[in-house]
């Protein structure tokens, strides 16, 4: 069976709002949108991934806290952490947290989006065991 992952489905409060966040802080362009209100909408971010962003039904308690079971990041890969945390800060975004190891090699540093999901930015270098990812 081939298989790859199309796109992942993030739930919102306010999932236009949420969208405008996604392409204005971290660069991601707006591939579709069912045009209804609230809207469905399919962003692609630097690098490929797509996220379907939609109308959330209920709101989910703890959604930024990493130990709850279920989806609980989007890791995004960069080349230098800090020069990232550097532009990021300047649209806007807070770290809460400092740098830290991260499991497979490298580091991460945490923050959240609009609605609180969890992200974290992750540097490896050439030589850690999940480099290839």
């Amino acid at each position: 069976m081939n298989m790859r992952v199309e796109h992942v489905g993030l739930a919102a409060q306010d999932p236009r709002a949420l969208a405008d966040w996604y392409v204005r802080v971290l660069g991601a362009e707006e591939c579709w949108s069912n045009g209804k209100n609230p809207p469905a909408v399919f962003v692609r971010l630097p690098g490929g991934c797509v996220l379907e962003i939609y109308r959330a039904t209920a709101p989910t308690p703890g959604a930024g806290n990493n130990g709850n079971a279920g989806y609980r990041h989007l890791a995004l890969r960069v080349e230098d952490i800090e020069e990232a945390r550097r532009q990021l800060e300047a649209r806007g975004v807070c770290f809460a947290e400092p740098v830290k190891p991260a499991g497979g090699g490298g580091h991460v540093l945490f923050f959240g989006d609009l609605e609180g999901n969890l992200l974290h930015l992750v540097g490896r270098p050439d030589d850690a065991p999940l480099a290839s990812l």
